[in-house]
């Protein structure tokens, strides 16, 4: 079995968990989650970077922060995962769904100024793939319309736009280091904070609304309850296994990139007519958080899934229309949204993990040529 996915341990993750444990500290903001915040801030230019316990929750740290309230508009693409929107939502936000790009599956920026109105209040660019979104014509546009900016960079540590860090952009931005990800711990995120204005209230918010972090820094000489917030940071035992993956990002994104091109330069023989490829527009960099194929059809999708899975090779298909769940379509009063439908008919993940060799790389390629050879109709 070629699994979609596979975690990839350096070598230290269990031996700082140890170093974590005998401390004597394993709750959160101990010494290996302030090598993780001091290392994403040197290397990305963050002004702040503040670990918790998923994306999710980083989103939903960022939706208090921008004082979301009942009747607030967010612009947020339909082909992205729930948590995007649900933390928002959460606060009481109105989700205006923008389409995706004909291009990748980002949001199409020339779409997003005609959905502005007076109760907007967010834009949130989903860097889909790890693929950065148009971040000039956003940043002008939250500018011209005084909107804040909330990078989802789920998929995007180590990837650039212009030579700047994604997630170092917006006013705040969130990252993911679940084990589908380039550098994982399990379950675990990050909130990036480059507006210094939110810097203060953000560390209040991860602890459970009250100054803490100020009175173990010797800042106040007691600790309260001053604002609302949640449990939002990690245990000391989650930064020490991260600790030990993003010690080693070199080595990990130089392997991930040498399977994403191996993926592209076999496939590109027999795409044109069967599938599309991914697109990288010149302005952004190739982190290989994944590789994916757009097919013509559902059905052809559906047909290589099974296909793939027959010599066991599990592939994925991703998002489905978040306007369409069950959850909000009786709440979304906007127009067709294509291209989100499309990718999400259309578009398959291919397996992509640290360990998986040139040879298991080829084996996939040449499967996928195998069945299109066996069912021309479906170009």
């Amino acid at each position: 079995m070629i699994p979609f996915n596979k975690p990839f341990l350096t070598g230290n993750e269990t031996k700082y968990i140890a170093e974590a444990v005998q401390s004597g500290k394993i709750s959160g903001d101990g010494i290996f989650t302030q090598k993780c915040h001091q290392f994403f801030e040197k290397k990305y230019g963050f002004k702040k970077a503040l670990l918790t316990t998923s994306c999710t929750d980083a989103l939903e740290m960022a939706a208090i922060l921008l004082d979301i309230k009942e009747g607030d508009e967010v612009i947020a693409p339909s082909y992205t995962f729930v948590s995007t929107v649900n933390a928002f939502v959460l606060r009481g936000a109105k989700i205006i769904f923008v389409d995706s790009g004909g291009e990748n599956p980002n949001m199409n920026v020339e779409n997003i100024e005609p959905l502005i109105t007076k109760r907007t209040k967010v834009i949130l660019p989903v860097h889909y793939a790890g693929i950065a979104c148009d971040m000039d014509r956003i940043m002008a546009l939250a500018k011209k319309h005084e909107l804040f900016v909330v990078e989802d960079a789920a998929q995007a540590i180590d990837s650039y736009y212009k030579g700047k860090p994604l997630g170092s952009i917006g006013h705040l931005s969130c990252f993911s280091f679940h084990e589908t990800k380039n550098i994982i711990s399990g379950e675990g995120g990050m909130l990036a904070i480059n507006d210094e204005r939110f810097i203060k209230r953000a560390e209040i918010i991860r602890e459970k609304g009250t100054n803490r972090s100020s009175f173990f820094r010797g800042e106040v000489d007691k600790y309260g309850w001053v604002d609302i917030g949640s449990s939002f940071l990690p245990s000391e035992v989650i930064a020490a296994f991260l600790f030990a993956q993003i010690e080693n990002i070199e080595q990990i994104q130089a392997k991930r990139k040498l399977i994403w091109e191996t993926y592209h330069q076999k496939l590109s023989a027999f795409s044109k007519g069967n599938f599309t490829l991914p697109h990288i527009p010149e302005y952004a960099t190739n982190n290989a958080h994944m590789f994916y194929l757009v097919l013509n059809s559902l059905e052809t999708r559906t047909k290589l899934i099974t296909y793939l899975k027959s010599f066991d090779v599990l592939t994925v298909f991703h998002y489905l229309s978040l306007h369409k769940s069950p959850f909000y379509e009786s709440k979304y009063n906007g127009g067709e949204l294509k291209q989100a439908d499309h990718y999400q008919d259309t578009l398959l993940r291919l397996p992509f993990y640290y360990s998986l060799t040139t040879n298991e790389v080829e084996f996939i390629c040449g499967k996928i040529n195998d069945f299109f050879k066996e069912n021309p109709s479906l170009k």
